[in-house]
C-alpha cells in the first residue's frame, strides 16, 4: 500500500511577504549555511507552495543539490574579487521579479558581498522596490564559536537592517561563552535591535536524531522527499518529522 503524502502544515498565523529577500551571511565556512538556506527554502515552499533558490557559493554549491528546491548558481566571483557586474545581474533580478528569494553565500565571498550590499545601498534599493530584506546569519558551538560571533556583530554593525534572523546551530556544541547563553552575551545585547528572531537547530540524541539528520542532509534530500518516499524507517521519519514541525514553528514565530 502507497504511503500517503505528507505535508507539515503551518500555523494558521504564518503569513509571508509576496516579495521579499532572504540572504544567508556567515564569514566562517562549515558551520550551515547551506542547510539554513536549505531549511528556509522548503518552508517557503511549503507555505506560499513556491521559492526561488540562489546558490552564490564560489567553492561547494551546496544548495544546488538539493535537487527539489530547482536552485541557481549564480558565479559573483571573479578570483578572489567579486565581479560587481555579475552581481548587478542578479540585483535586476532581485529588484523586478516577483517571489521570495532565498540567496546562499559562502564563506570565502562574505565579505565582498556584504560590502557590495552595503557600497551599493543595495538593501535599501530592494526595500524601494516593495521587498522585504531578510539576513540570516548561522552561529555555532565548538571551536567556531568565536569566529561566528565575529560574523554576526559585523553583520549587525554594518548592514542597514533590523530583519537579521540568527540560527543558533548546536550541532558542533552547546552555543555559551563563561556560563553565558548567546541572548546574554555581550555581542547580542548591544546589538538586539538588529534581530527579528532567533531559529535554534536543537543537538539531539545523536544515535537516533542525529544519524537521520546526517542521512537526509548528505543525500540533499527535503522534508517532504524523506517523508514520501521509501527510504527511511517509520520511526526515522518520525523523528524528522519531529524536526520538521521544530523548525518550521520557529519560523512561523519569526514572522516573514
Amino acid at each position: 500500500m502507497a504511503e500517503k503524502a505528507e505535508k507539515q502544515q503551518p500555523a494558521a498565523a504564518a503569513k509571508v511577504a509576496p516579495n521579499a529577500v532572504h540572504f544567508t551571511l556567515q564569514g566562517k565556512g562549515g558551520v550551515g549555511k547551506s542547510l539554513v538556506s536549505a531549511l528556509l527554502a522548503q518552508y517557503f515552499q511549503n507555505v506560499v507552495g513556491e521559492v526561488k533558490c540562489i546558490d552564490t557559493d564560489p567553492v561547494n554549491q551546496t544548495l544546488v543539490n538539493y535537487k527539489a528546491l530547482g536552485a541557481q548558481h549564480v558565479a559573483l566571483m571573479d578570483g578572489s574579487k567579486i565581479d560587481e557586474r555579475k552581481f548587478d545581474g542578479l540585483m535586476e533580478r532581485l529588484l523586478t521579479e516577483e517571489g521570495v528569494f532565498v540567496v546562499d553565500n559562502g564563506a570565502s565571498s562574505f565579505v565582498p558581498l556584504s560590502n557590495y550590499l552595503i557600497e551599493n545601498n543595495a538593501i535599501d534599493m530592494l526595500r524601494e522596490a516593495g521587498r522585504d530584506v531578510f539576513i540570516h546569519c548561522v552561529v555555532t558551538g565548538g571551536q567556531a564559536l568565536f569566529d561566528t560571533l565575529a560574523g554576526f556583530k559585523a553583520l549587525a554593525e554594518q548592514t542597514p537592517t533590523n530583519n537579521i534572523v540568527v540560527w543558533l546551530n548546536e550541532f558542533f556544541g552547546a552555543i555559551e561563552h563563561n556560563g553565558k547563553a548567546f541572548n546574554e552575551m555581550k555581542v547580542y545585547t548591544e546589538n538586539a535591535a538588529k534581530v527579528r528572531g532567533i531559529v535554534r537547530i536543537a543537538k539531539r540524541n545523536q544515535d537516533t536524531f542525529g544519524k537521520d539528520i546526517e542521512e537526509m542532509a548528505s543525500k540533499k534530500l527535503t522534508f517532504a522527499e524523506v517523508l514520501n518516499g521509501g527510504g527511511f524507517t517509520i520511526m526515522a521519519k518520525q523523528r524528522i518529522k519531529t524536526v520538521q514541525k521544530d523548525i518550521f514553528g520557529q519560523l512561523d514565530e519569526v514572522g516573514f
